[in-house]
């Protein structure tokens, strides 16, 4: 069956692969993404505000998580700020019992610092409160078939995130 003349016809479809006309750009998904990621990394560490630790305090203890002891000058080095930086940064969290030092067993002029009992425990915290804000957000704000894209969107921007 043929349809009436004039009845509106889609677009023909380019190559296999080929973007859709009404799809957006990738330079545009890249600034909105972005916008968006950022709007959710502040409310993120708003959410713990209480802990009275700052970004780069955080940055420090989940570093010592998860690579282990460093000198204050590898961890200068990993965390792009000046050595005199990191020790004002390392002097803060020592006071408040998060980190610890120790000699360097390869030269003991150096100290290893690490992270304490409590600052495994206020890491865990920080991140809690985290986690627990943005599920409750989540089930507040989004149905079933929301989530399940939100979902889906994750799996992507991780792959992303792996290039």
């Amino acid at each position: 069956m043929s349809e009436p003349p004039g009845t509106p016809q889609p677009p023909p479809s380019g190559p296999p692969g080929s973007p859709d006309p009404g799809d957006p750009t990738p330079q545009q998904v890249a600034t909105d993404l972005a916008a968006v990621v950022g709007r959710l990394l502040r409310r993120l560490r708003t959410t713990s505000s209480d802990s009275l630790l700052s970004p780069s305090q955080r940055s420090v203890l989940a570093r010592l998580e998860s690579e282990g002891p460093a000198t204050t000058a590898a961890l200068a080095r990993v965390e792009l700020v000046r050595p005199q930086s990191m020790r004002l940064t390392l002097g803060a969290l020592e006071s408040r019992g998060l980190v610890g030092r120790a000699p360097d067993p390869s030269d003991g002029r150096k100290s290893v610092m690490s992270l304490t009992d409590l600052g495994r425990a206020t890491l865990a915290g920080v991140r809690a409160a985290k986690h627990d804000w943005l599920a409750e957000a989540i089930a507040a704000e989004l149905d079933g078939a929301e989530r399940r894209a939100v979902a889906e969107a994750v799996v992507f921007i991780g792959r992303l995130v792996e290039k």
